[in-house]
C-alpha cells in the first residue's frame, strides 16, 4: 500500500509567509492555502477509504485464517490488524474534517478580506500619486 501523502518539493510551505500585507500579496496566499487544503482534504478522503478497505480485508483474512484451523495466534494478529487500521480511519476521518473546516475557513476569510479591502486596493493601485502605506493615519 503506497501512499500519495509524500513531502511535495519545494519544502512543504504552500505560500511564502513573508511580511508582505499588500492586498494582492494577501488574496494570493490565502488562495494558495485554501487549495492546498482543499488538496489535502482529497487526499486524506482516498486514504480514508484505502484504510477501511483494508480494515476489511484484514477482517475477512482472520476468518479465513480461522476457517483453515491454522494457529490461533494468527487469527489474533490479522484480527488486531484490522483493528489498528479501523481505529487509524477514525482519526483520519478526524483529520478529514479539520482539513475540510480550515478549507472552508480560509475561503470565507478570503471572500471577506476581498469585501473589505478590494475596493481601497482598486483607489490606491488606480491613483498615479503614492498614497501611504496602511495603517499611516492611524498613529
Amino acid at each position: 500500500m503506497s501512499s500519495n501523502l509524500a513531502s511535495r518539493p519545494g519544502g512543504g510551505a504552500a505560500a511564502p509567509t513573508d511580511g508582505d500585507n499588500r492586498y494582492k500579496a494577501v488574496q494570493h496566499k490565502l488562495r494558495t492555502l485554501g487549495q492546498a487544503m482543499d488538496l489535502v482534504a482529497g487526499e486524506l478522503e482516498a486514504l480514508l477509504r484505502r484504510m477501511r478497505t483494508n480494515a476489511e480485508r484484514a477482517q475477512g483474512l482472520a476468518v479465513d485464517i480461522a476457517n483453515a484451523e491454522l494457529d490461533k495466534k494468527f487469527v489474533e494478529m490479522t484480527n488486531q490488524v484490522s483493528t489498528a487500521l479501523g481505529g487509524a480511519a477514525v482519526e483520519a476521518r478526524k483529520l478529514n474534517e479539520s482539513a475540510q473546516e480550515v478549507s472552508g475557513l480560509t475561503h470565507d476569510s478570503a471572500r471577506t478580506h476581498a469585501r473589505l479591502y478590494e475596493a481601497l486596493d482598486d483607489i490606491r493601485s488606480s491613483r498615479k500619486e503614492r498614497t501611504p502605506k496602511p495603517g499611516f493615519f492611524a498613529r
